[in-house]
């Protein structure tokens, strides 16, 4: 299969969708990657590495895009690229098409087979290409509480880990996956006060277990929520609905009560954040105040970190993309986990929460593929 590269161009991506050692493994397994001359310039790999890896390296994306039976990228496609992809042809990257209408609708648009990793499945039942990210995407939410807490950046002007005689700050997950496991391991290291709220009780009983005390777990609540937010000098969204638009916990109407210049970190806010008062922003001006609060929502945290981030997620895309280019579609058809990852199809929405969050029909992969 003729796989394409091309270069990232969201605000601050600075990751890249294939590293020349997956390039490597694509072109032994017998398939023809090409490559957007400078597209692993932000992990500092060169257009010469990737063509000792065994890719074509080619001039812009338009040539990319024209001569690829497969896409694969990192974040979703702007505006500009949906426009270039056709029938027949496969998408294989991160979508969040739940809170993107647009986008959505320029893939239903171009008859393209959109797969999404952030809906695709293990057998244990994980999300085993969004966790790379929520790792990175939790430990990076602390270092980026910290930065805003400083008073030079509007926060309160406290340290995360205090020192002796002054207290820590005091820091609230709300959510237990991945992304909130990370966030608080960071948080713990520190030396921050950490409490972890989710809505399983069986999580809440392994969180306690691994972190052998070391973190307060409540039982998430309207009041539980409310007094953990209100005493928080950080509070750390990471609230996972697979494929669905994230729900809002926190309200405008609570930050009136939260602790003068306290941060929100809404790490939710690919999926549409998990505050009302949330609104994407960039690596390049990442912060916004509202009724005092200050809100940290990078929509693409991993990619300040683009060099760990793109190995993590090649190491967990490269089965998959490797099982596509190998069999086209038919690979989703046989395999349960690529499956749950297709979002579109021939110009039909295939995944239902999806769907759903934005009100336009769900085809069952079924009636699509028919």
């Amino acid at each position: 299969m003729k796989v394409g590269v091309p270069k990232e161009i969201k605000a601050d991506e600075y990751r890249v969708g294939l590293t020349p050692g997956a390039v490597r493994e694509y072109v032994a397994a017998g398939h023809q990657v090409m490559i957007e001359t400078n597209a692993g310039a932000g992990i500092g790999a060169t257009d010469d590495d990737y063509r000792k890896a065994g890719a074509t390296i080619l001039t812009s994306a338009v040539e990319v895009f024209a001569s690829s039976e497969m896409i694969v990228k990192v974040k979703e496609p702007q505006p500009s690229e949906w426009s270039q992809l056709r029938e027949s042809q496969i998408l294989f990257t991160y979508l969040h098409l739940a809170p993107d209408p647009e986008q959505a609708k320029g893939l239903l648009k171009s008859g393209c087979t959109a797969i999404a990793y952030e809906t695709v499945t293990d057998a244990h039942g994980g999300l085993p290409l969004l966790a790379p990210m929520s790792e990175v995407a939790g430990r990076l939410a602390i270092e980026a509480a910290g930065s805003a807490l400083k008073r030079s950046a509007g926060g309160r002007g406290l340290l995360i880990g205090g020192v002796p005689g002054v207290q820590p700050a005091r820091i609230v997950v709300i959510g237990g996956g991945v992304v909130g496991t990370h966030a608080a391991r960071m948080a713990i290291g520190l030396g921050a006060e950490v409490t972890i709220v989710d809505r399983s009780i069986p999580r809440l009983r392994e969180l306690d277990e691994l972190f052998e005390g070391r973190v307060r777990t409540r039982f998430s609540t309207i009041g539980s929520v409310e007094e953990e937010v209100f005493a928080a000098d950080v509070v750390i969204g990471a609230v996972l609905v697979p494929g669905a638009s994230a729900p809002k916990l926190v309200r405008r109407g609570m930050l009136g009560s939260m602790r003068k210049r306290a941060v929100i970190v809404d790490v939710a806010i690919d999926q549409g954040g998990c505050f009302e008062t949330s609104h994407p922003t960039t690596h390049a001006d990442p912060t916004y105040e509202v009724d005092g609060v200050i809100h940290y929502c990078v929509a693409n945290m991993p990619g300040a970190v683009p060099l760990t981030s793109s190995e993590a997620l090649n190491n967990a895309t490269l089965p998959f993309g490797l099982a596509l280019a190998n069999k086209g579609f038919s690979a989703v058809l046989e395999n349960p986990h690529l499956r749950a990852g297709l979002n579109v199809h021939r110009g039909r929405l295939t995944y239902k929460a999806v769907a759903e969050s934005l009100g336009l029909p769900f085809s069952p992969i079924e009636q699509a593929a028919a």
